[in-house]
């Protein structure tokens, strides 16, 4: 996410060296509270308590010779004002005098003050019966308003506190990103998105980048990336004279691969990243490096996003492989979010492929940065074949050039490695993004993956018809 003009390697960097992702797993443990985990009310293994009331799973078995108990059961259930929430009974095990018994799965609600009470009256007309632990796991949005709470900033470049930013000394600029940052703050899913009014001199500062970067493109970037860039060039006026408004650009993606844009008031902790690109939404500043230092900029500015970013976005294989990414990281780990945030950043930030036997770039922290780009594509650094568990763990630095540098040999090829990747990601459950509700669904239960076969089964024969089709004419 950084930038900077030189184009000689800089010397050792001395200063700021830990990853942006420890900074938003250490802000997110200091400023959140986190959810409360589960507790135990006796026999009860308890997943939520609200209002008075407690969730829990409860599991026994009735044997053949207590068929009446499921009948009891529910006058159990009757007694103690339990609301069911869900019921699922399969053959128990085998024993040596019954081959009929019924195992039950119930998640329900009762009164906290009854809960003892409850387990035991089960106890008297059902047989082992035990509760039963819900893995729980971090929040994460399920549909497209829940970005509103996706809003954890990370300040370490913020020029408010960050001496060493460029418009720290500046209380113009200062008072110029609060304006614009407010903007971002206010704004809510489904509003129009803000317009903003930019000055001479930010305008002179994107020209500057523009200009710079422009002249160097058609040698070095990937082919998606010039594409994507003539197409905004054509179609959303990009140029030298203006700053594109996000109105304008995000209509343009959601046309082509359906994503959209969000303006985002500065860095955000990589878990609620991420987890925009799961809904196919990318956060997008809209305020401006300062002036002084037009080609480099600490943190993500729109130089980055609109230079670097939406012209990728505008290919649809590309926008599959970070959704994808923003997919596997709802629910995930800190430990997860770490390692997917990594392979983000030596991705979709920093990433080069081959191309005609030729490396090119197509990360927009290369794409955004005279010096690196040169840096990145001259035989000074080290190449790796791009492979998601050794990226994984990389260490890497922001305010210095990357030392190694990872090649994919397509993004299809990137595409079905993360896949791959992501599926041995440890979460209870799998999710499903739903284009239309723009929502998404959390396989978690039978019943649930049962619909998601038969909408694909649809969608197969749909195909299959359309191929008898083509073959008969």
């Amino acid at each position: 996410m950084k930038t900077d003009g030189v184009v000689a390697p800089a010397a050792p960097f001395s200063g700021r060296k830990q990853s942006l992702i420890e900074d938003a797993r250490r802000e997110r443990s200091s400023c959140s509270s986190g959810s409360p985990g589960p507790s135990r009310y006796g026999d009860g293994f308890v997943f939520e308590e609200k209002d008075g009331r407690v969730t829990l799973n409860v599991l026994f078995t009735l044997s053949s010779e207590k068929n009446a108990g499921f009948f009891k059961t529910g006058k159990i259930f009757e007694t103690f004002e339990a609301k069911l929430l869900h019921i699922e009974s399969r053959p128990g095990r085998k024993t040596k005098n019954s081959t009929t018994d019924l195992e039950f799965f119930m998640r329900c609600e009762v009164h906290s003050s009854d809960l003892d009470v409850f387990i035991n009256t089960l106890k008297r007309v059902v047989d082992d019966v035990r509760s039963v632990p819900e893995e729980k796991v971090p929040w994460f949005p399920r549909q497209i308003k829940d970005l509103d709470r996706c809003n954890m900033l990370i300040t370490k470049f913020d020029p408010d506190m960050d001496q060493e930013h460029p418009g720290y000394s500046d209380p113009e600029y200062r008072k110029r990103r609060a304006f614009i940052s407010e903007l971002a703050f206010r704004y809510k899913q489904g509003d129009p998105l803000p317009t903003v009014e930019y000055t001479a001199e930010e305008v002179s500062t994107w020209r500057e980048v523009y200009r710079q970067l422009r002249s160097i493109y058609s040698s070095l970037a990937c082919r998606q990336f010039m594409d994507g860039l003539q197409q905004l060039e054509k179609e959303c006026g990009y140029g030298e004279d203006r700053i594109p408004q996000l109105r304008e650009v995000s209509a343009f993606l959601k046309e082509r691969t359906g994503f959209q844009l969000r303006p985002v008031a500065g860095l955000l902790s990589a878990r609620d990243f991420l987890s925009s690109l799961a809904f196919r939404v990318f956060q997008c500043t809209q305020y401006i490096r300062h002036s002084s230092a037009p080609m480099h900029s600490p943190e993500p500015d729109c130089c980055h996003e609109l230079l670097g970013h939406i012209p990728m976005l505008a290919d649809k294989e590309f926008a599959q492989f970070s959704q994808e990414i923003g997919l596997a990281s709802l629910g995930a780990s800190d430990e997860d979010i770490e390692k997917l945030s990594t392979l983000y950043w030596f991705t979709v930030e920093f990433g080069l492929c081959r191309q005609n036997g030729t490396v090119k770039a197509y990360g927009a922290g290369l794409l955004s940065s005279y010096g690196e780009l040169v840096y990145a594509l001259s035989n000074e650094p080290e190449y790796r074949p791009f492979n998601p568990e050794e990226t994984a763990v990389q260490p890497y630095q922001d305010q210095t050039y990357q030392p190694v540098y990872f090649v994919s040999e397509s993004f299809e090829d990137a595409k079905m490695k993360m896949r791959r990747y992501s599926a041995a990601i440890k979460r209870p459950f799998a999710v499903r993004y739903d284009p239309f509700t723009c929502s998404v669904e959390v396989l978690d239960q039978p019943g649930k993956i049962q619909n998601a076969l038969s909408k694909m089964r649809e969608d197969l024969r749909t195909l299959h018809s359309a191929l008898e089709k083509l073959c008969s004419s």
